[in-house]
C-alpha cells in the first residue's frame, strides 16, 4: 500500500469518527428540586406561566407517566446516576449535610456511561450524595471521593441541600473562595464555634423557620446543622441560580466542539425560597411561585446559551424533577396561605414523602431538534432509573447483567418512538408501591398516615391498597377487596423485585392483571 493510499485511508477513518462523534447529541438533564406534577403550565397549572418549559414541551416530548425512583431527594438522585434502586442499599435516605459518599465508585454510573464513549461531563448544582470517605468530607482540605470520582470531569455542587451546612460551594475538591485562615467546622450533633443560631437568636432571622431549620444563621436564614468559618466561601442565597447558570454556561462554552454531558441540578423550588431580585413579588403565588418563575428562566437561560452557540438543534434536554411538591417544608415562607388556588400536585393525590403518586410522578419532558419529533405528549409508563441504560444504548454500549440491574433500555420510549409501557415501576417512600399497566399496588405499612408538619398523605395503610390509575389517577377507590388476585399477582411481583439483586423481570402476563 503506497503512503498516499494509506494517508487517504486514514483521513477517511478520521473523518467517519469524527462525523459519528458529531451527531451524538450533547445532553443536559436540568434536574429541579421538588417540583410538582402541576406547577408547570404546561402540565395544567393556571395560577402559573412557565413560557419557557411549556416551549421546550412544545418542541419536544411531554410524558405524563414518568416517575422519579423515590418521593425524596437523595435516593432519586442515587437512583438516576447509578441506575439501581436507593432502597436496596443502606444508607441512602436523606443525607445529613456531612455525609460520607453513599455510592460505590467502583460502580457504573451515567456519567461514567458518557464518559466512556467520549463525553466531556460535568455536574453543576445540587449533589446530596456524600461526600469523602469513611469520615466524611474534610471542608479544609481535599474533598474526595465525590462526584468527579463517579465518572464527572467537573463539578460544581452544593454539597446538600440550601437548608444544610456548610453553606459553601465545592469545585471538583476543594471548597471554592476558602480562606486557609478560616477554617470549616461542620458539626450535626452540637453546636461549633459561636455563630448564632436562630433557636438562640430568631430576631437576627430575615426568615423564620416553621418547624425545624433553627440553627446555625447564615445569610440570616437559620439552617439544618453547625457551621462556623469559611465566611468569604459563603454563598449568598439570592444569587444560587444564577451562580449554576454561570459554571453551566462556561462548562458548555467550553466543550462545544465535542459531545458533552450536563447534569444541571437545581436548588429550585426546594426551600428555604430566595428568589432573586428579578422574580420576587412576579408570581401572585408568593416566593414558591416566585422560585418557580426563576426555574423557568433557568430553563430558558440554558437554551439561549445553546441557540447562541449554534448547538441548539443538536442538544438532548431533559427536564423533571426529583420527587413531588411540598409546600411547607419548614420556613414561614406564607408559601400555604398565597396559593391562590394553585394546586402543586395536579391532580394527584400526596406530595414528597408520599407513596401516593404525587410522590413521584413529576414533569418529564425531553426536547432533541434533530432526533424528536417536536409537540408529542406520551402516555408511556416510563421511570427516570432507566437513563442510565437508555444512554448507554445510544451511545451504542452494552450493560452486562450485573450493571445498573434495575435500568431498563427505554431509549424508543424516550425518544418518542415508541409508546410502550415500562413493565413495572417501583415507588419508594415509607413504603414500596409497584405500577403495572392500569394499575397500582401499596403494599400494607403501619407507618402514620400523614406527615403533620408538611400536611402530607403519605399513603401508609396496614392493609393493601389497590388503585386503577386509569380511572382513579386521584387514588381515592381502595380496590384491593374487590380485586384480591390482582393484589397477589403484583404483590408477588413486588417481592420478587425485592428478592433480586439485580432486577430485570419482564415475565408477568398482561392477562393476569385484567
Amino acid at each position: 500500500m503506497s503512503k498516499k493510499v494509506f494517508e487517504l485511508l486514514l483521513f477517511l477513518i478520521l473523518f467517519v469518527f469524527t462525523s459519528a462523534a458529531q451527531q451524538r447529541p450533547n445532553i443536559v438533564v436540568i434536574y429541579a428540586d421538588d417540583l410538582g406534577y402541576g406547577d408547570l403550565s404546561c402540565y395544567g397549572a393556571t395560577k402559573i406561566k412557565t413560557d419557557n418549559i411549556d416551549k421546550l414541551a412544545a418542541n419536544g416530548i411531554r410524558f405524563t407517566n414518568a416517575h422519579a425512583t423515590s418521593a425524596t431527594c437523595t435516593p432519586s438522585r442515587f437512583s438516576i446516576i447509578t441506575g439501581t434502586y436507593a432502597w436496596r442499599k443502606q444508607g441512602t435516605g436523606i443525607a445529613p449535610g456531612n455525609a460520607s459518599l453513599i455510592i460505590p465508585v467502583d460502580k457504573i454510573t451515567l456519567p461514567s456511561i458518557l464518559k466512556k464513549a467520549g463525553y466531556a461531563t460535568a455536574i453543576v448544582g445540587k449533589w446530596h450524595l456524600g461526600l469523602g470517605g469513611a469520615d466524611g468530607p474534610d471542608w479544609n482540605g481535599e474533598i474526595k471521593p465525590g462526584p468527579n470520582e463517579l465518572g464527572f470531569d467537573y463539578s460544581f455542587i452544593l454539597p446538600a441541600t440550601v437548608d444544610r451546612v456548610p453553606c459553601v460551594y465545592v469545585e471538583n475538591h476543594r471548597v471554592a473562595n476558602l480562606d486557609p485562615a478560616d477554617p470549616i467546622t461542620v458539626n450535626y450533633n452540637e453546636k461549633v464555634g459561636d455563630w448564632p443560631t436562630g433557636k438562640e437568636y430568631p430576631e437576627l432571622l430575615k426568615l423564620r423557620p416553621s418547624h425545624g431549620h433553627d440553627q446555625t444563621i447564615i445569610n440570616g436564614i437559620s439552617r439544618i446543622g453547625f457551621m462556623t468559618g469559611g465566611k468569604a466561601a459563603l454563598w449568598n442565597d439570592d444569587d444560587i441560580a444564577d451562580k449554576l447558570i454561570e459554571k453551566s454556561t462556561a462548562f458548555i462554552s467550553s466543550n462545544k466542539a465535542k459531545p458533552f454531558f450536563l447534569m444541571l441540578t437545581t436548588h429550585d423550588v426546594h426551600v428555604p425560597r430566595t428568589p432573586h431580585d428579578r422574580f420576587k413579588n412576579k408570581s401572585g403565588l408568593g416566593t414558591r411561585g416566585d422560585v418557580i418563575l426563576q426555574l423557568d428562566a433557568t430553563v430558558g437561560q440554558i437554551q439561549k446559551v445553546l441557540d447562541s452557540l449554534g448547538i441548539a438543534d443538536n442538544t438532548m434536554i431533559i427536564f423533571s424533577s426529583d420527587n413531588g411538591p411540598v409546600v411547607d417544608d419548614g420556613y414561614a415562607d406564607s408559601a400555604v396561605i398565597k396559593l391562590n388556588g394553585h394546586t402543586p400536585s395536579g391532580p394527584l393525590r400526596g406530595g414528597k414523602y408520599s407513596a401516593f403518586d404525587a410522590g413521584t410522578r413529576v414533569p418529564f419532558i425531553v426536547k432533541w431538534t434533530k432526533g424528536i419529533k417536536a409537540g408529542k405528549t406520551s402516555n408511556a409508563l416510563f421511570s427516570q432509573v432507566d437513563l442510565l441504560s437508555c444512554f448507554a444504548a445510544l451511545t451504542g454500549q452494552q450493560l452486562t447483567s450485573g450493571e445498573a440491574g434495575d435500568s431498563f433500555n427505554a431509549l424508543d420510549v424516550l425518544l418518542g418512538r415508541s409508546d410502550k409501557n415500562r413493565e413495572y415501576v417501583i415507588e419508594h417512600a415509607n413504603t414500596l408501591s409497584v405500577i403495572r399497566g392500569k394499575w397500582k399496588y401499596i403494599e400494607p405499612n403501619n407507618g402514620p398516615a400523614i406527615n403533620k408538619q408538611v400536611n402530607i398523605e403519605l399513603g401508609n395503610l396496614p392493609k393493601a391498597q389497590l388503585y386503577d390509575l386509569s380511572e382513579d389517577i386521584g387514588e381515592k377507590n381502595n380496590l384491593a377487596e374487590k380485586y384480591p388476585s390482582v393484589v397477589k399477582t403484583l404483590s408477588a411481583l413486588l417481592q420478587k423485585v425485592k428478592d433480586k439483586s439485580t432486577n430485570k423481570i419482564e415475565t408477568m402476563h398482561a392477562s393476569s392483571l385484567q
